[in-house]
This record gives structure tokens, C-alpha cells and sequence, in this order.
């Protein structure tokens, strides 16, 4: 009889020993599920046959999961509780006003996110994402031979995104009012950019590089520096003094990037010293961050005038 309670026991203790390691393994999947939502992600959202860039980062913070967000134009939006249940999340932020709200929700499939975004206006899309790409860096680059991008005569290499109203007019490229950005014909990854630029009193524009990180141009002259004003990375990168000219005054930058490393220098002033861009920005023409891409001048705002794009490319495959 004793024998056959410790072979009860026995059986009882295994059978406990079966289950704890299930749930373990159940616990730790499930953890494991949780934790592939966590980095950077490039979004791309289907508006209709129409797609648009948008950017998520989802990352731990105590118990729960917080981040940022970063529709298809404006700034990217902090994130306080993105809400996840095995492979699902979702999680809200305000929308026009406190009480409209813009809904994303989504799921895990293998190693890239598939969901839909709810607007306030009961539209609702399909959007997904991969993971954004950590670009190489080389350390001491090597330059190719500079190519003027304007050639100060016409619109050769450019194209208008809408209905154009840039202009050539004695070496100066002009947005003469609010309309399209214009894009280069030509595509760049790594790369050294001159520019020299002038705009009216609350004169507002930009340079797209890879046509998906802009570089904020803004009368910014006598403001303290930030992530939206003159020199920054809008949004993400703000410049570490302003330099800004005022209006009417012509103005350079001279800007390196290679991989996510950017360095500015505006009006002979480097303003931001070889920091990482985390994301593309706001208007970007799309999301694709492994992938060289052409600049873009931002016309849609207030007038503006360009002169002396030059480009020069790094040299790769040495």
C-alpha cells in the first residue's frame, strides 16, 4: 500500500513538473510574442491605392509599452500606453481636438506589422511595416566628382510633385508662391550637399534629403533652438545654437549624411555634429529608408528662392 502512494506521488509530482513547464514555456513565448513589437518602424499607409509615409517606435517603459508616432505630415507624437495582448496592439492619440481621437491598431505577422488606422471621421485604412533598416556608416568616406543639381537656366533635373510654380530666373530657382515641392530627377544614399537659399519675412520651406529628412529652413532669426526651427532635423533634431539670417539675406547649408549621420552646417556654423536621424520626418515622400532617394524643396508654404545646389556623391565599392 506504501508503494503504491509513493508511486501516486510520483505520478502527481511529474504530472505538476508537465504543467509548470508548460506554463513557463507558455509564459515565455507569450513574452517573447510581446517583445517583437519592440523598435522602429517604417510605415506605409494605403490610402485608397494612395500610400503615404508614416513611422511607429514601440519600446518598453516598467510594466508597460510606450513611444512615438509619427503620422504622414506634422510631428512625430508621443505615445504615453500602446496596449498589447499577444499578437495585437492598439493604442490612441488626440486628433484635432482632446476629444477626437485617431485609432491605430494592429498585428505581428512574422517580422513586419499589419493593421488599419481609424479616423475621427469613421474613415478607416490599411496600413503595414517593416522594420527600419540600421544603415551602415563608413568612417572616413571617400567623395566622387560634384554635380551641380541646378544648372541656373531651367527646371532641367526637377519635376514639380503637383501643378508647377518654381521658376529659373538669372541662376536662382523660385518658388514665387505657396504651390508643389520640387524633386530631383536623380537619386542619392551617401552624400555632401551645398546649397544657398533666401526667404521673406516668416519665410518657411525645407530640403528633403533622400526625399524623406528634412531640414528645417525657417525665419528663425533671435529664437531659441529647437526640433521645428532653422537647422533642425524637423522634429526629431534640434540645431545646438541658432545662426539664422534674416529675411531677405542669402544663406547656405552644407549638409553630410551618411547612413542615419548627418552633420549641418548653416551659415559657416556646424549645428548639428554628426548625430543619428531616427526616423523620416513628416512629409516625406516615402519610407523606404534602405534606399537611396532624390531631394526635394519645399514650395508648399511660403515663397522661396535656391541658388548653387551642388551634390557630391560617396564614393562606394573601393
Amino acid at each position: 500500500m506504501k508503494y503504491v502512494r509513493m508511486k501516486i506521488n510520483y505520478i502527481f509530482f511529474l504530472a505538476a513538473m508537465v504543467l509548470s513547464l508548460i506554463v513557463s514555456s507558455t509564459t515565455v513565448y507569450a513574452q517573447k510574442q510581446e517583445t517583437n513589437f519592440e523598435g522602429r518602424w517604417d510605415m506605409t499607409i494605403d490610402h485608397n491605392g494612395s500610400y503615404a509615409s508614416s513611422w511607429l517606435e514601440i519600446k518598453p517603459w516598467g510594466y508597460t509599452k510606450v513611444g512615438t508616432f509619427l503620422h504622414t505630415g506634422g510631428y512625430p507624437r508621443p505615445l504615453s500606453v500602446i496596449n498589447i495582448k499577444e499578437d495585437y496592439f492598439y493604442f490612441s492619440v488626440p486628433w484635432e481636438s482632446e476629444n477626437r481621437k485617431l485609432k491605430v491598431e494592429g498585428r505581428i505577422k512574422g517580422d513586419s506589422l499589419q493593421g488599419e488606422i481609424h479616423y475621427p471621421d469613421g474613415k478607416k485604412y490599411n496600413w503595414s511595416a517593416v522594420r527600419a533598416p540600421e544603415l551602415p556608416y563608413v568612417k572616413n568616406p571617400a567623395w566622387g566628382t560634384p554635380i551641380i543639381l541646378f544648372n541656373g537656366e531651367n527646371l532641367e533635373g526637377w519635376h514639380a510633385r503637383g501643378d508647377n510654380q518654381w521658376v529659373a530666373q538669372s541662376g536662382i530657382l523660385k518658388s514665387p508662391k505657396a504651390g508643389s515641392n520640387l524633386i530631383s530627377d536623380m537619386e542619392f544614399m551617401d552624400f555632401k550637399l551645398h546649397l544657398e537659399f533666401r526667404y521673406p519675412e516668416h519665410g518657411n520651406s525645407g530640403v528633403y534629403l533622400r526625399g524623406r529628412y528634412e531640414v528645417q529652413i525657417f525665419d528663425s532669426k533671435g529664437m531659441a533652438p529647437s526640433s521645428d526651427q532653422f537647422g533642425s532635423i524637423f522634429g526629431f533634431l534640434e540645431p545646438n545654437e541658432m545662426v539664422a539670417k534674416g529675411p531677405g539675406e542669402w544663406q547656405t547649408l552644407d549638409i553630410t549624411l551618411v547612413g542615419r549621420r548627418v552633420t549641418v552646417e548653416a551659415n559657416g556654423s556646424i549645428i548639428i555634429n554628426d548625430q543619428r536621424i531616427p526616423a523620416i520626418t513628416g512629409g516625406a515622400l516615402d519610407s523606404n529608408e534602405d534606399k537611396p532617394g532624390p531631394f526635394m524643396l519645399q514650395g508648399d508654404h511660403h515663397p522661396i528662392e535656391f541658388r548653387n545646389i551642388i551634390v557630391t556623391p560617396m564614393v562606394t565599392g573601393r
